[in-house]
């Protein structure tokens, strides 16, 4: 049993394939096939797994661990997500301007006055474009974009993100009129 001090989820094991123990995994790397370049695999449980074989198949990669050598055993583990240490992911493969999204979580969302808005509890993909979730204390969680508008700096070393409250939808604009009594949103026209 393994313990992981921080721990990237790389993948997750869907239906099972075949007789044989093969499985369905979902591969939440770059080339689904590289999933066994970053050593034995981890489940939050403490199981380690090792890939004996791996191929692509259309939208997931097929599987065989160590160990899981017919179909029972492999139906076992459907829904099991798979986990790597921080540290068994190439940073020398990084250019200056690169990180990976986990280096995000905990970084600060400050604005250019200073002001806090909570840290990044995560990042997601709901199919529309990355977005970040703020949390901070006494205040409920909060989805932002993850642009170039939004976000306008990263400091990994100050642990900071330079954020645009307005362009990031924290903020309402001054200049959209909805203080106007006379605005058409108010339902009065002129």
């Amino acid at each position: 049993m393994a313990k992981l001090e921080n721990p990237i989820l790389m993948a997750k094991i869907g239906a099972a394939q075949g007789l044989r123990g093969e499985v369905r995994v979902s591969s939440f790397t770059d080339d689904p096939t590289a999933l066994g370049e970053y050593g034995n695999l981890i489940a939050s449980d403490g199981r380690v797994f090792e890939i004996l074989e791996i191929r692509e198949a259309k939208t997931v990669v097929i599987v065989r661990f160590r160990g899981v050598n017919d179909r029972n055993a492999a139906e076992a583990l459907n829904g099991l997500e798979l986990f790597i240490e921080r540290d068994n992911l190439p940073d020398d493969d990084l250019d200056e301007d690169e990180f990976y999204y986990t280096d995000l979580e905990g970084l600060e969302a400050v604005d250019a006055e200073g002001n806090s808005y909570g840290s990044v509890a995560a990042v997601h993909d709901f199919g529309a474009g990355d977005l970040l979730e703020l949390k901070g204390a006494g205040r409920r969680p909060t989805l932002i974009p993850f642009s170039e508008a939004a976000v306008l700096e990263i400091d990994l070393e100050g642990g900071k993100i330079l954020i645009d409250p307005l362009a990031a939808g924290l903020v309402d604009n001054p200049d959209d009129g909805k203080d106007d009594p006379d605005h058409p949103i108010f339902g009065k026209k002129k």
